[in-house]
């Protein structure tokens, strides 16, 4: 099948995003002198800006790729709740899987930026694990919601909510209903990935997880030894590896291979691996097989690179590249 065949079947798929949620905010501003009262800068607020952040941003790449993702999640029932649930809406991202919690606080990170240079940053968040009712509900909400979906990405931001229960239970769920799972995992839940479809550390995370340090440029037996590992203990049908500067590996069964970056001019690398999940998930439901789709991943997380800021993909700009490049 053609890439733009591929590119068709994206269009409505339905994703959910399970993990942790967050406002992004920006204040941004003129600096024009010092405070008196202590010695840092007094900001002239010119604007502020509310963003989507964390899993959101994973959902927002399958907007931009035509597909219908829905968050699954639990945030407080706060005023910052509600701006996220509104942005949430406006931005073509479905809130079923919200649950609003009174015991919880919405994570926000405002970002304070005078004169183009990031000054501070101040982070609200509640980031012990949620509660047996709080994983309850939202296992309930995942199980019904499973019912009409295409795939399941696991997005965790180690900000509480993908506890060893949701994670566990939301697997078996995912397993029962034949739903495709991919995880982007951090270090304190790394072996309660058991048995999902596709786990796509990057490569700190893949030694962090492991405990183990090894060079990638001069020990690719090591690497190799360690996605082994990996494998042995999460007994996973494809591991995807993102390498930075080195591009991606993929390895699914006894197929498995190294795919180089392009040469891109790095602008930010915030929310590439976001990128890389929301494309390969997608691809992976549409029928495409893991090596075009690690490619097509691995094109789509330079080319977010290369702008400033969280963006998501440009689907237009990725079909384009896809069709150039592979």
């Amino acid at each position: 099948m053609e890439l733009t065949s591929y590119f068709k079947t994206f269009e409505g798929k339905r994703i959910l995003v399970l993990g942790d949620v967050m406002l992004d905010s920006y204040i941004r501003g003129k600096v024009s002198r010092v405070s008196p009262e202590a010695p840092v800068p007094i900001v002239h607020l010119e604007s502020r800006e509310d963003r989507l952040g964390g899993a959101a941003n994973v959902a927002l790449n399958l907007v931009a790729l035509g597909a219908k993702p829905v968050i699954c999640s639990v945030i407080g029932d706060d005023a910052q709740s509600e701006m996220l649930i509104a942005l949430l809406k406006e931005s073509g991202i479905s809130a079923e899987g919200v649950i609003q919690s009174k015991g919880r606080k919405t994570t926000v990170k405002t970002r304070v930026i005078g004169n183009h240079q990031h000054l501070l940053r101040v982070d609200e968040e509640q980031i012990d694990p949620i509660s047996a009712s709080e994983e309850e509900q939202l296992i309930s909400k995942v199980g019904e919601l499973l019912t009409k979906a295409d795939g399941m990405i696991f997005e965790d931001y180690n900000k509480g909510v993908l506890t060893g229960t949701v994670i566990r239970s939301c697997s078996a769920l995912a397993r029962h209903h034949n739903v495709f799972t991919a995880v982007d995992p951090k270090k304190e839940n790394f072996f309660e990935y058991v048995e999902v479809d596709l786990f796509k550390p990057n490569l700190k995370e893949l030694k962090e997880g492991l405990g183990i340090t090894f060079e990638f440029k001069s020990n690719k037996e090591a690497f190799l030894e360690a996605v082994n590992e990996l494998e042995s203990r999460l007994n996973n049908k494809i591991s995807l590896i993102t390498l930075s500067e080195h591009g991606v590996f993929f390895k699914e069964g006894e197929n498995l291979k190294f795919s180089p970056a392009h040469i891109r001019n790095i602008s930010d690398v915030s929310g590439a691996g976001d990128t890389v999940i929301a494309v390969v998930t997608l691809a992976m439901v549409s029928g495409m097989g893991i090596e075009l789709a690690s490619k097509l991943a691995n094109l789509a997380g330079g080319l977010v690179c290369e702008k400033i800021g969280v963006v998501p993909i440009d689907k237009d700009q990725l079909l384009a590249e896809g069709e150039r490049l592979m």
